[in-house]
């Protein structure tokens, strides 16, 4: 009980202001979970599961710390998306794993898939601005919406093994840090910054993973019978 206390009271004073211990530490997870991800390792999910939890107290400032602090519905929400998808990930790697395979093969999404990403966050940004509006969100209110419905499409593309879905944390991230510092949240906006680095790598190795990817070869004779 009282590790919590400390955790949830605990903050690390940066000139004249300070960072909530438990917004760094659901940062930490979150790279350590994301350079999981790139390298294609199981545990990156449950780590990863750890910092949504932290986060998710985070963004929900008014109710598990200051109330005078910005509530980031957005933000808050995907945390408990990131949970559900996540658990979804995991299972979905571990059995790949035991299988014998790698935990996921990357491969890029087809055509259509492309355009229903685009279309669904684009659709689903405009469908969840108001809502986040009169929930009282942050402004502007469409950017937090952006990062949720991004947030969750990476997430499932990860999942997926699609090495699209790198590119989709570009796009969540140029929106997300300019409303991260505008509402406060300076050490995961800073996070952020470095994650959108770490995507674009994670890209290219995701792609050079796909393109040295060993072609399936035919091992059984052919039958003569068949013609």
């Amino acid at each position: 009980m009282d590790f919590l206390r400390w955790l949830f009271d605990a903050q690390i004073p940066v000139g004249n202001s300070s960072l909530l211990v438990r917004e760094v530490l659901g940062n930490i997870f979150g790279l350590l979970s994301a350079l999981g991800g790139m390298r294609r390792k199981v545990w990156a999910w449950p780590v990863g599961i750890i910092g949504n939890a932290l986060l998710l107290t985070v963004f929900l400032g008014s109710i598990f710390g200051d109330a005078d602090a910005a509530n980031l519905l957005g933000q808050a929400g995907r945390q408990i998306m990131f949970i559900a998808v996540s658990i979804y990930g995991w299972r979905r790697w571990q059995t790949s794993k035991k299988s014998g395979a790698d935990a996921v093969t990357p491969q890029w999404a087809s055509g259509r898939t492309r355009i229903a990403l685009v279309a669904i966050l684009v659709l689903g940004t405009a469908a969840l601005t108001p809502i986040f509006g009169l929930l009282g969100s942050y402004e502007p209110v469409w950017a937090d919406a952006w990062t949720f419905v991004g947030s969750l499409l990476a997430t499932y593309g990860m999942a997926k093994g699609w090495v699209e879905f790198w590119l989709i944390w570009v796009a969540v991230d140029i929106v997300g840090v300019p409303l991260l510092f505008s509402a406060g949240y300076y050490a995961t906006a800073f996070m952020y910054v470095f994650y959108g680095c770490f995507t674009l790598i994670g890209f290219f190795v995701w792609w050079r993973a796909k393109a040295h990817e060993k072609p399936q070869v035919q091992v059984d004779m052919p039958d003569p019978t068949v013609r």
